[in-house]
Order: structure tokens, then sequence, then C-alpha cells
């Protein structure tokens, strides 16, 4: 079994999610020769206010 996780920043619809899920799914039990069904993936969403780039959030004005 396979088990994946993508941090990803929080605000991307639920339809590409799933589209991101799939994708991801399949080349990686194309590309290690594993069932689709035996993978897992967690998908982490952070909040822009969490995600710190130079010690600044990209919530804050001069953020990135």
């Amino acid at each position: 079994m396979l088990v994946m996780k993508l941090t990803l920043l929080e605000g991307r619809s639920k339809e590409k999610k799933q589209v991101l899920a799939r994708r991801l799914t399949q080349a990686a039990a194309r590309h290690l020769g594993e069932r689709a069904e035996t993978i897992r993936l967690i998908l982490y969403e952070v909040p822009r206010a969490h995600w710190m780039v130079g010690g600044v959030s990209l919530e804050e004005p001069d953020g990135r």
C-alpha cells in the first residue's frame, strides 16, 4: 500500500481536488506497478494565514 500526502493552500474547488486525486493516483499506480485501489492520498489544506514564506504569512499584504 502507498500513502501519498499533499499539502496545498486551501481554496480550490471540490471538483479540482477530485481530478487531482484521480490523476495523482493513476500516475502513481502506473509508475509503481500498483493497483489504484491500494493507493491512499491525503490532502492537507492550509489557510493562507498559516503558510509562511520568509517568516511572513501569505495573508499579509507583503506576503508572496
